[in-house]
């Protein structure tokens, strides 16, 4: 699997949790990079994409605010620091890497993507 996500936990409403994408075998830098979710019962939603380049960034609305995504070449690693969090943020998160350039209205189209992570359970306590 070329991609590691890890990071996740159970934490109270208000806590912060820090996700990390970690990749082996090929540079981060090179790819659009962005994080998903799916809770139980819905379908993979995007979280939040780093875009390939440039550096972009897009949120989705649930969380902009309050979730900021970096990107640290040096350890070929994406991260997802998430603030505030929220039940409702409770989900199994996915790192995912694409050669595209998304625009606001493709970024978080699974079909996109080449690579995913394994997925990593945040869990958030009312």
């Amino acid at each position: 699997v070329p991609l590691q996500a890890s990071g996740g936990g159970l934490v109270q409403t208000g806590g912060s949790l820090r996700l990390s994408c970690a990749a082996s075998g090929f540079s981060l830098d090179y790819y659009t990079i962005s994080w998903f979710r799916q809770a139980p019962g819905k379908e993979r939603e995007g979280v939040s994409c780093i875009r390939r380049s440039d550096g972009y960034k897009y949120y989705a609305r649930a969380v902009k605010g309050r979730f900021t995504i970096s990107r640290d070449n040096a350890k070929n690693t994406v991260y997802l620091h998430m603030n505030s969090l929220e039940p409702e943020d409770t989900a199994v998160y996915y790192c995912a890497a694409g050669v595209h350039r998304p625009i606001q209205s493709s970024w978080a189209s699974t079909g996109a993507y080449d690579h995913w992570g394994q997925g990593t359970l945040v869990t958030v306590s009312s």
